[in-house]
């Protein structure tokens, strides 16, 4: 985890975070998403103050995390579900356990109290990366969408703040 740094996420990152989830819809199993989405379209849906890159040591973009309300309902106000991409050549360097740890901090700093995430089952390093950070998995959702002609289950995955009650 040497010579990783953390930061908001700022348009000044926004051609390496597209990039980035570019290249995780690439793999076909990180996203329904089939193309990036513009860097406006993508930070409407993100809530600020939960938005982090992690920087290697000649300060590119190794990964990044960011999260959105699941509902506007005030019921669900304390519930998020967010995304986190570690660009391939930074993998195995714990970026992706610094953004969520980061992630972590700063929602649970917010009063909330869950993240959320859906995984492709075939996401093996998605799906080690949120248990070691103490998600759970909740279940299968069989058959939920198609890409690119297939059918696509989802393992849903959460994280119950145990300080925000």
């Amino acid at each position: 985890m040497t010579g990783i740094e953390l930061a908001e996420m700022t348009g000044e990152h926004a051609g390496q975070v597209l990039e980035i989830y570019r290249l995780g819809i690439g793999t076909g199993d990180a996203t329904f998403e089939t193309e990036p989405p513009t860097w406006e379209r993508f930070i409407a849906g993100k809530l600020p103050g939960h938005l982090f890159v992690a920087l290697d040591e000649s300060g590119r973009v190794a990964g990044w995390i960011g999260c959105g309300r699941v509902s506007e309902r005030p019921a669900y106000a304390g519930v998020v579900e967010h995304s986190v991409y570690v660009h391939p050549g930074a993998g195995r360097r714990g970026v992706g356990r610094i953004l969520l740890r980061a992630l972590i901090d700063s929602t649970e700093a917010a009063g909330i109290w869950t993240i959320q995430s859906g995984v492709f089952p075939e996401n093996t390093p998605s799906l080690a990366l949120h248990a070691a950070c103490g998600f759970r998995v909740i279940g299968t959702r069989e058959r939920v969408g198609r890409l690119h002609g297939r059918w696509r289950d989802v393992t849903l995955l959460e994280r119950r703040s145990p300080v925000v009650t």
